[in-house]
């Protein structure tokens, strides 16, 4: 128990690049919050838009939709494909390969998503699927 230890709030005004090309709000993080084993953002989707395709090395993610419908590509060559709709839970593996897409020509998709890795963006991997 740690009787001493500080709360921390965090209250992100601008969106920051990621690697998986999607506008994402910092929210709990190593950098944001001194957390040792999670992180946890506000992802927006664009219209029409995907990420670019990724992994997270060592890394599970968690997913809340909070708005939008998406299809995420997932596995060996992005080959299979789940649809999530707002209100759904969703558990990507660690290593796990994939690419989500706003199915919505007009409205953002908007997740909240949180990683076992304080350190987020680092275990980003740039994913090339053979096609």
């Amino acid at each position: 128990m740690n009787l001493d230890g500080e709360i921390v709030t965090v209250r992100p005004q601008v969106t920051i690049d990621t690697i998986q090309k999607l506008p994402n709000y910092l929210g709990i993080s190593n950098a944001t919050a001194g957390a040792q084993g999670i992180s946890m953002n506000i992802v927006i989707i664009p219209p029409a838009a995907r990420a670019e395709p990724h992994y997270h090395d060592g890394f599970e993610t968690a997913i809340y939709l909070l708005k939008g419908d998406v299809e995420t590509f997932y596995g060996e060559n992005l080959a299979k494909s789940v649809v999530n709709k707002q209100g759904d839970f969703i558990f990507i593996p660690a290593g796990v390969p994939h690419q989500p897409v706003n199915l919505s020509s007009d409205t953002e998709a908007i997740a909240l998503v949180a990683r076992n890795d304080p350190k987020e963006q680092e275990s980003v991997k740039v994913y090339h699927p053979q096609r």
